[in-house]
């Protein structure tokens, strides 16, 4: 069992960066690939990014490629996403998963464990 918190959300001006942390709970992190996904209104939810287990491997959407960085903490059990030059369309719930698997997968039904998710708000 995992469990997955998600901080660092906020309300920022266009241009902006920030960064959202996820701590997990649970042996299994260290052997995990983690996501990022994000909801935003009226729309489903979608990939943003995603680390290997090592952190060796990474994947990101094409929206925010150049922009985001997925890293990680084994050691403390947590992951980042650094979003720099935020835009008003990254506006979303952004959620963090555990994967079944430990490689950087981008396929929503490939993740075992949520978490509550962090609001990002972008205001031009």
């Amino acid at each position: 069992q995992v469990q997955l918190v998600e901080s660092g959300g906020g309300l920022v001006l266009a241009g902006d960066s920030l960064r959202l942390s996820c701590a997990a709970s649970g042996r299994t992190f260290s052997s995990t690939g983690m996501g990022w996904f994000r909801q935003a209104p009226g729309k489903e939810r979608e990939f943003v990014a995603a680390i290997s287990w090592s952190g060796g491997r990474t994947s990101y959407a094409e929206s925010v490629k150049g922009r985001f960085v997925i890293s990680r903490d084994n050691a403390k059990n947590t992951v980042y996403l650094q979003m720099n030059s935020l835009k008003p369309e990254d506006t979303a719930v952004y959620y963090c998963a555990a994967s079944y698997y430990r490689g950087s997968t981008i396929t929503e039904n490939e993740y075992a464990y949520w978490g509550q998710g962090t609001q990002v708000t972008v205001s031009s």
